[in-house]
């Protein structure tokens, strides 16, 4: 009896780009590990963040008031209705856009000019460094009550000072007029957020390389063509980056502006922020605030929508 031997059967060939024996990977255990490893980051953030958010989004919907036992009823876009037609709040809004430009451009402008200097070999430089980033350590309160201290029309150094090299003949309360109180808590806005600025520029400054500077002065370039044909182009993107924090971070100021003047004289330094937490703690409107809250929220994201859309725009 005669035993027929099959051919043995060609192996299949591998398809291009995978390999010949693929070994299953175990994406399910990966991904359950990666978000158990993420959970500890991702609670704080749901409970303090992403909860109050939302919380916040539902009340602005409601007549929420202060008090125990008050009923909270949904009443829609109410509480929208009343914010466009509330000229005390679009009057704070706009002492809040002269503040957070206002503040946003000097500070840009006084970091830059401070980042260039430490960026340079200078003696003493890490400690000129440290004394630099003194504002950003500070609680927002305490620079608040150091600088009344400073304005301070009886007893301040500013009209110590000024009166010594007779620029001044008399006291002036600087946070009590209606004309100097924006501008001054203007300066201390600028003082306290230029730290941040010029970490993130001088961080900037350092990546920019030297084999550019140095093939600009071969070709002939003065120190200020260097700078704006060389180092500001490179440092384009930490600008767009940081003035745009730096406008959101300052259109929500606080602490600070309340430890200044709380809102006065007459509502001159009310800002925003401010004028929402007057009606939510002073007046108990809840809803309301909340309403304001969001306001604040969506024209702040188109305004800042369309300052990245402008600077994309013409980066290309």
């Amino acid at each position: 009896m005669s035993h027929v031997t099959a051919a043995p059967t060609a192996a299949r060939p591998p398809r291009a780009g995978r390999p010949a024996d693929p070994s299953p990977r175990p994406r399910a255990r990966g991904d359950r590990g990666t978000l158990i490893l993420l959970l500890p980051a991702l609670v704080p953030v749901l409970l303090f963040s992403v909860g109050p958010l939302l919380y916040g989004i539902y009340l602005s919907f409601t007549d929420a008031r202060g008090g125990r036992n008050a009923v909270i009823s949904f009443v829609g876009l109410k509480n929208f209705g009343d914010v466009l037609a509330d000229t005390d709040f679009w009057s704070s809004f706009k002492i809040g856009l002269i503040w957070a430009v206002s503040v946003t451009v000097l500070q840009f402008l006084a970091a830059l000019g401070l980042a260039l200097l430490l960026n340079q070999n200078l003696r003493l430089r890490t400690l000129a460094r440290v004394l630099a980033m003194a504002p950003w350590a500070m609680p927002p309160i305490v620079i608040g009550l150091m600088w009344r201290l400073v304005y301070h029309p009886n007893a301040g150094v500013l009209n110590a000072v000024l009166q010594d090299v007779h620029l001044l003949d008399h006291n002036v309360d600087w946070l009590n007029d209606f004309g100097t109180a924006l501008p001054a808590i203007i300066v201390v806005g600028v003082w306290t957020g230029m730290p941040q600025t010029t970490v993130v520029l001088l961080a900037g400054l350092q990546g920019v390389p030297k084999e550019l500077h140095e093939a600009a002065a071969v070709d002939g370039a003065s120190v200020w063509r260097r700078f704006w044909n060389v180092t500001l182009p490179q440092l384009r993107p930490v600008i767009v980056t940081i003035t745009a924090l730096d406008f959101v971070w300052n259109i929500n100021q606080f602490a600070m502006v309340y430890a200044l003047t709380q809102g006065g004289p007459g509502g001159r330094t009310r800002l925003p922020m401010l004028f929402a937490y007057e009606e939510a703690f002073r007046y108990g409107f809840f809803g309301y605030a909340a309403a304001l809250g969001v306001a604040i929220t969506i024209v702040v994201l188109v305004v800042l929508g369309f300052y990245l859309w402008r600077q994309m725009k013409e980066s290309r």
